[in-house]
């Protein structure tokens, strides 16, 4: 049975309605005050580690790269008129391509500002790519893109990113396998068994678990906030036109657009199975596609004008969405404006950055297999026959390439007549061109 809602307050002047659902909380609606600032937290918490380890890798600075995130969600979450629920943070992606600029970390930890700047143009040039397809994808219409982007491509890119991860996960849980492991299993215990509103923060409630067990073992390190300043402002540079920026990173764009479109997919299902359970109408969020690559280009130009890295719409916290069931993009809001305070409160920052790797490493064993498991959705949503030849052939090659060169080559660059090709990237294109290869010799294409 669907409930009645409200627009009164300030999310009713918004166009949101309040949510009275224990059973989650759909994209337009929003949780009362007390229950925002936690369902917030706790999706900045969990884009936090990945999103700090790009700026690090790259050489971006930190607190302009939270900074960054939370800007670039608000503008993505405006551009799209609060539609699609998905929360902005730095891309893996587009690593390589950024390092080859700027290249990585210098003294202090962060790239010279010229560089950082000649790295920004290049981004901002990758986002005017999404904006240019999603536009032509609107005007085209999903259903002809969809050939193009069908779930044996879109599916099988869902599940190398999760797997080619996992690696990473194990990596920081060995940091300490016993706050791990309490980490892991005290949010699948959560997740499984808490109803309600504490139901809707397994994940934050997983994460202090492991706090304090890495509390009374001695491994959180609270230095660093002691020799934090309270306020900081973030360190912002501006982008510096150059033709080396736009040849390397610009392309890049391209290939992480079977990734974003993935992730719409899955928060589709997601979405749509919780529209099922309240019998109500569904939200078709998949036909939202080009809006969805318009507000991911904008969030790109975005991040980079600031100083900020690139980006997409992030697994971990469409993971945490689907295991809370809360899909509300006022709580998307609110954690990008979360993300925007704390980048100029120092100490806030350093207290969130005392959460050991090891937490993180436990919680990531769990979301970045749900990454992995929601690329399975895709393909059993979608009804792909798995006895179907050119199916098997699309699925199977991006699976290899996207897995195997993300173990078998250092940092998942594949050597390659002379060049380095980014694992997930090539596996992406290589899909489409497949798929578009074999649509060719389909008797019904």
């Amino acid at each position: 049975m669907a409930e009645s809602h409200t627009k009164s307050g300030f999310w009713g002047i918004l166009g949101f309605t309040k949510g009275t659902s224990n059973d989650g909380l759909l994209p337009s609606e929003a949780p009362g005050l007390g229950r925002l600032f936690l369902l917030a937290l706790q999706q900045f918490i969990v884009m936090f580690p990945a999103t700090v380890l790009v700026a690090i890798l790259t050489g971006f600075h930190v607190s302009t790269t939270i900074f960054a995130s939370g800007l670039a969600t608000l503008s993505f979450l405006l551009v799209t008129r609060g539609q699609i629920p998905l929360y902005y943070g730095s891309s893996f992606s587009y690593i390589a391509a950024i390092v080859a600029i700027t290249g990585g970390g210098h003294a202090g930890g962060y790239a010279p500002d010229h560089l950082i700047g000649q790295a920004q143009f290049g981004i901002m040039m990758s986002g005017l790519v999404s904006i240019f397809i999603g536009l032509l994808v609107n005007k085209l219409g999903f259903k002809r893109i969809e050939k193009f982007l069908p779930p044996t491509v879109t599916g099988p890119i869902a599940m190398i990113i999760g797997v080619s991860l996992m690696g990473t996960a194990l990596s920081q849980a060995s940091e300490g396998w016993i706050v791990s492991l309490v980490t892991l299993l005290a949010t699948i215990v959560f997740s499984v068994t808490l109803k309600g509103v504490l139901g809707q923060l397994p994940i934050l409630f997983g994460i202090l678990v492991g706090y304090i067990v890495a509390l009374i073992t001695g491994q959180v390190d609270f230095s660093a906030v002691n020799q934090t300043a309270f306020f900081v402002s973030p360190h912002f540079t501006l982008p510096i036109p150059t033709w080396s920026a736009i040849l390397a990173i610009m392309p890049i764009a391209v290939a992480t657009i079977p990734e974003s479109t993935a992730h719409l997919f899955q928060i589709d299902i997601y979405v749509n199975n919780l529209t099922k359970k309240r019998g109500v109408p569904e939200i078709r969020l998949s036909d939202k596609l080009g809006t969805n690559l318009v507000g991911d280009g904008i969030g790109d130009i975005v991040s980079a004008a600031f100083g900020g890295p690139a980006g997409t719409n992030y697994g971990e916290n469409i993971s945490t969405m689907a295991i809370t069931r809360i899909f509300s993009v006022p709580v998307l809001i609110a954690a990008g404006v979360l993300a925007i305070i704390i980048s100029f409160f120092g100490k806030f920052s350093a207290l969130v950055n005392t959460i050991p790797t090891a937490v993180i490493g436990g919680l990531s064993v769990y979301l970045f297999g749900v990454i992995a498991v929601q690329g399975i959705g895709i393909i059993v949503e979608k009804k792909v026959d798995l006895f179907d030849n050119r199916s098997l052939a699309v699925i199977s090659s991006i699976l290899v390439i996207g897995i195997g060169g993300s173990f078998a080559f250092p940092n998942g660059m594949i050597p390659f007549f002379g060049m380095e090709l980014p694992a997930i990237a090539t596996a992406a294109i290589w899909g489409i061109l497949l798929n578009a290869v074999l649509l060719l010799t389909k008797k019904d294409a």
